[in-house]
């Protein structure tokens, strides 16, 4: 998945002729090469994608198929805001969205669904400068922090937090880091053993107190393990309690604390993991979680088991947040980089996009 490659937007810009001597040669060859195992990467994550959001597409296809076989009405623009707002797009998204192609005086149908698609990708792809230091389009000056890098990975109970992190810690140990997970959620015995037991099935460390202890100090105690063992990344799980936020802030903001103390910088990445099955009780989510700690992207789980992926956009719009990878399926591997114009294109059931 190649989690720590940098992804700049000149990534496409086409590879210099091969040099006259042969290092550069060997250095063209090795650059062809890594291109190549990354467009493989993303037509692999694409189609990934476009299996996932096989329900949403489903209903809201069909629906759209409705839509751009007739002329343009004002019936058009109706049932257009009706299908955006039924697939979790969100109200105040999906009226600014309608209202700017509708204001492009467009005749054709077809001409609808092109400048419709441009302005779903542009809300996605608006959102793509990093607010993290690991993932996304980094500037190509930008360093990756010296290890072990850390990411805090926060969301109410049940979205799939410790699924993701066992996918992400897979993710990473197949390009050959080396992880420790600290155990966080200490509300319930049954958070510390999924999470030991994904450190057993896909095999990296797991730090772990007991049930009521304090999260900080879990944390605090895996950045330890890690930095002795020299691990390249600590996975934090957290509580997922919504029901006093007031406690929730005050404790994830205890473990951020911990971290700052013993990495300076804090947590490199802060994930919220929403499911997709929740719909705009996704968006509430979201805006708690982000008020509690700062949030710099989102993984997006359970997409293969809604009709509703449109939320992506609502988080997008109205948060500010990126969503940087979908949970695709059921297995350890089933974890996908989020790449908006292929996201898109399976949502209507365009020919898949590439980048």
């Amino acid at each position: 998945m190649a989690l720590f490659r940098r992804r700049k937007k000149d990534d496409e810009a086409p590879i210099a002729a091969a040099s006259e001597t042969a290092a550069a040669e060997e250095q063209d060859a090795a650059a062809r090469a890594e291109r190549e195992a990354e467009e493989r990467e993303q037509a692999a994550a694409a189609a990934a994608t476009d299996a996932a959001l096989e329900r949403t597409r489903r209903g809201f296809l069909s629906r759209l198929t409705e839509v751009f076989s007739a002329d343009v009405t004002e019936e058009t623009w109706e049932t257009l805001e009706e299908v955006l707002i039924s697939a979790d797009v969100g109200v105040p998204t999906t009226l600014e969205v309608v209202e700017r192609v509708r204001g492009m005086n467009l005749r054709r149908a077809e001409d609808v669904r092109t400048a419709l698609a441009h302005e779903l990708i542009a809300i996605l792809e608006a959102v793509e400068a990093p607010r993290g230091r690991l993932w996304g389009a980094l500037p190509e000056d930008a360093e990756v922090p010296p290890p072990p890098h850390i990411v805090l990975v926060v969301g109410v109970n049940g979205t799939g937090k410790t699924t993701a992190i066992g996918r992400l810690a897979w993710a990473y140990m197949q390009e050959g880091r080396r992880v420790v997970a600290a155990a966080g959620d200490t509300f319930r015995a049954a958070a510390i053993e999924q999470v030991q037991e994904w450190g057993q099935r896909v095999g990296f460390e797991v730090v772990a107190q007991g049930q009521g202890a304090d999260p900080a100090a879990v944390a605090f105690d895996a950045i330890q393990a890690a930095q002795a063992r020299g691990a390249d990344v600590v996975l934090i799980d957290t509580a997922g309690r919504l029901q006093n936020k007031q406690n929730l802030m005050a404790e994830l903001s205890k473990v951020r604390r911990v971290i700052e103390r013993h990495i300076p910088r804090g947590p490199d990445e802060v994930l919220l993991v929403l499911d997709a099955t929740t719909g705009q009780n996704g968006l509430s989510q979201a805006k708690a979680f982000a008020e509690a700690v700062d949030v710099t992207s989102v993984m997006l789980t359970k997409l293969d088991g809604t009709g509703k992926g449109g939320i992506v956009f609502a988080i997008a719009k109205e948060f500010g947040l990126p969503v940087r990878f979908v949970g695709v399926g059921q297995r350890e591997s089933d974890l996908a980089p989020f790449d908006p114009r292929s996201f898109v294109a399976s949502l209507l059931g365009e020919p898949l996009a590439s980048r």
